[in-house]
């Protein structure tokens, strides 16, 4: 029996429809998707609550647009939708989903997972002769974010703009950052480099005249801004990294034109500050990353790693990385155990690695013909 349960139309368009002749009052939809209300009330297109759901539920007379959307009241329930009692009229009714699902067959479901898991390694005669579905849950949310840290294709991206505080804050689902960039005018990214220039205390407490931290009426330290981080918001750039343009007046040597005609191959300097793309910092006391000042207004690229469990849609497996998933799983279930016998312990644990070393290759997606490409950079000649 295949996978595939949605039509053609299902998938590329994100609909479906029903023709109704009789005295129909229910529709069963084939979506992979449950179709979800808000609320009770959000089947009324007046209701405010109306636009969180996850689907739009049409009405026409001919199955000719335009479509417009049900205005009588319907309850949903395993993608089946009933209209209330004396409310049907015959014609077309349409389902279109907001989000579609392009590209999901590729992945399998966390609880898809744990039925696999319970099915085919728990029970009688098993590697687990038996296991609480609660015990498991945990197990598999556990493997779900250690995949997402190094091995899953987990990483996250927002598109930002750095506003004139030079700050913006951590993602909700924030683990790692894994880059900055800022685009170009082509669209271009360029790395922003995280500096240790400068750092963002973690604690900012007012001192009295004897530099003692002051307290307020419950005993807590009384917090001030940060001297360091107002600094370097107002510092300037071209200082730290040299980068002057011709309008700079200075007598120095660093105003001669061979010198900046020449910047960047002059020995000595430091490739951490010599680059004009920026830096950024990790402030942890306000859950925000701060940025220097020549980057004021720039669109950003932010990339990060989240562990996979923020959302409903994160907890999914690539299916190439299935296999891998069930060994992870079960190898911590067994290792947890007393009374299992040490080598079976240690065949699970080879198993384990093996499998998430082929999940890592897999994963990575390296193409022949465009590692080739990349190499033919190497053979162009140098002239000089």
């Amino acid at each position: 029996m295949g996978l595939i349960n949605e039509t053609n139309r299902q998938y590329y368009a994100g609909a479906q429809s029903f023709q109704a002749v009789g005295t129909e009052t229910e529709f069963q939809f084939t979506f992979d998707e449950q179709l979800k209300l808000y609320d009770s009330n959000s089947w009324n297109p007046t209701d405010p609550a109306y636009s969180q759901n996850n689907f739009i539920f049409e009405y026409s007379l001919t199955g000719a647009d335009p479509y417009t959307a049900v205005a009588v009241q319907y309850s949903v329930s395993n993608n089946k939708i009933v209209l209330a009692t004396g409310t049907f009229t015959a014609g077309y009714y349409r389902v279109r989903l907001k989000d579609l699902n392009y590209g999901d067959y590729s992945y399998i479901s966390i609880d898809d997972i744990i039925n696999n898991f319970l099915m085919i390694y728990v029970g009688e005669g098993k590697l687990v002769p038996s296991m609480k579905r609660t015990d498991l849950i945990f197990f598999a949310k556990r493997a779900m974010q250690e995949f997402s840290y190094d091995t899953l294709k987990s990483v996250k991206t927002q598109e930002l703009t750095i506003p004139n505080n030079l700050s913006v804050p951590l993602p909700q689902d924030y683990v790692n950052y894994v880059k900055a960039s800022w685009t170009d005018d082509l669209g271009v990214k360029h790395v922003i480099y995280p500096t240790r220039l400068t750092s963002n205390p973690t604690e900012t407490p007012i001192q009295d005249g004897k530099g003692i931290p002051t307290q307020d009426n419950f005993d807590n330290n009384i917090e001030g801004t940060s001297i360091t981080e107002e600094k370097w918001k107002a510092a300037d750039m071209k200082r730290i990294t040299g980068a002057y343009d011709e309008a700079f007046d200075d007598a120095s040597i660093d105003n001669f034109t061979y010198n900046r005609v020449g910047k960047g191959q002059r020995y000595g300097l430091n490739p951490e500050t010599t680059q004009v793309n920026g830096f950024f910092t990790i402030n942890e006391r306000e859950g925000k990353f701060s940025f220097s000042s020549d980057l004021v207004g720039k669109v950003i690229i932010f990339e990060y790693i989240s562990d996979g469990l923020a959302y409903d849609t994160d907890m999914r497996v690539p299916k190439m990385a299935e296999d891998a998933f069930y060994s992870h799983i079960l190898y911590s279930v067994l290792s947890g155990r007393v009374n299992i016998p040490e080598y079976i312990i240690n065949r699970v644990k080879r198993e384990k690695s093996a499998k998430l070393r082929n999940a890592k290759i897999r994963l990575s997606n390296i193409k022949l013909e465009e590692i080739t490409q990349v190499f033919r950079n190497k053979s162009k000649i140098i002239k000089h």
